[in-house]
């Protein structure tokens, strides 16, 4: 492989803590009881307002998807700020760096919030190309996403490992011809990841092993 495709929020961000905090802030006035990690994890799916609907037992209601999702991120712009890279992030990137390969940042975030944030850790850096989600965008699937940010870059998808954390990652990978690797320490159960048929890795650094 020549280039990684690294997604952000529970691959390279650790943020789990702060995406389930904000979960239960969100849906406690709908009486629903607070998840732990693996129980949001049991829920988790994308889109998000899947996910929503899962966790309500029904469709959600004109309007409601854009006030939850206002509120989750509210909240979560408060408790991120006590999250950090994970383990090995950064001695990933510091190594595939050194090995003289490229590599980018691909996320469903707001994309002016990535970028400081990215600068912020430090690790802006490492990226030939930064890209989240623009201002108003939806929170749908990353296939699009994939497409665009790969028509940017100066290699073959054939020649790219998409690391990531959900099975939407895979399958924006799988859209565009790139290979995937999911990573089992953020959002989604091990039992989904499973069900995608991609390779999955315990830590980061393990992906490394399907990366050539």
């Amino acid at each position: 492989m020549k280039h990684i495709i690294w997604d952000w929020n529970g691959t390279l961000f650790h943020d789990i803590d702060a995406v389930v905090g904000a979960t239960n802030e969100v849906f406690k006035p709908y009486g629903v009881a607070a998840f732990d990690n693996d129980g949001f994890r049991a829920a988790y799916t994308r889109p998000i307002w899947v996910a929503y609907e899962r966790i309500l037992g029904r469709p959600l209601r004109e309007g409601e998807w854009e006030r939850l999702d206002q509120a989750f991120h509210d909240h979560y712009h408060r408790l991120m700020l006590s999250c950090a890279l994970a383990e090995d992030a950064l001695h990933c990137l510091r190594t595939w760096a050194g090995s003289g390969r490229t590599q980018s940042l691909l996320s469903m975030w707001a994309h002016d919030r990535l970028v400081h944030k990215a600068d912020e850790l430090g690790i802006a850096e490492y990226f030939v190309r930064i890209d989240g989600l623009s201002e108003g965008a939806p929170g749908g699937a990353k296939a699009e996403h994939m497409v665009a940010h790969i028509e940017s870059l100066p290699v073959d998808a054939s020649d790219i490992l998409v690391i990531g954390d959900s099975v939407d990652d895979a399958h924006a990978a799988q859209h565009v011809g790139a290979s995937a690797v999911l990573y089992t320490g953020g959002m989604t159960s091990r039992a989904d990841l499973s069900a995608s048929g991609v390779p999955l890795v315990d830590t980061l650094s393990e992906a490394f092993t399907h990366a050539g």
